[in-house]
């Protein structure tokens, strides 16, 4: 089994959704991990903001996120330019994804090639 976890949630909104949505995906990738099935983790959208909350040991998430970190694609570049985090993204040492050369902005993850590999695609 192939599958590819896209957190969009924003940790900036301030509610208990966004970091109820980001447990639920990495919990889900973990899940995927420990039954040795292919997983893969990507942040996209206002997601790409939760870069420097994860490295950041006191986060509520950051032990979860280190047992998936190696299962981590990166955060959409075109995303993190949009949103403000690129360079918290670097800084905490994500990979810029831009394999998908969409018009007007540096690129973002490819959808379409996780789903031709044979991936699922869950969001949250």
């Amino acid at each position: 089994m192939k599958t590819a976890i896209i957190i969009l949630s924003d940790p900036k909104s301030g509610g208990d959704e966004a970091l109820g949505r980001l447990f639920n995906g990495l919990a889900a990738a973990y899940d995927f991990k420990q039954k040795g099935d292919d997983v893969t983790v990507l942040f996209q959208g206002a997601g790409t903001r939760w870069a420097s909350y994860l490295t950041n040991e006191t986060h509520p998430a950051h032990q979860l996120y280190t047992a998936v970190a190696d299962r981590i694609a990166g955060v959409s570049c075109g995303c993190a330019d949009v949103f403000g985090a690129h360079d918290d993204a670097v800084k905490s040492g994500f990979d810029l994804i831009k394999g998908n050369s969409v018009p007007g902005t540096s690129g973002l993850p490819s959808l379409q090639k996780l789903v031709a590999g044979g991936h699922q695609v869950m969001i949250f």
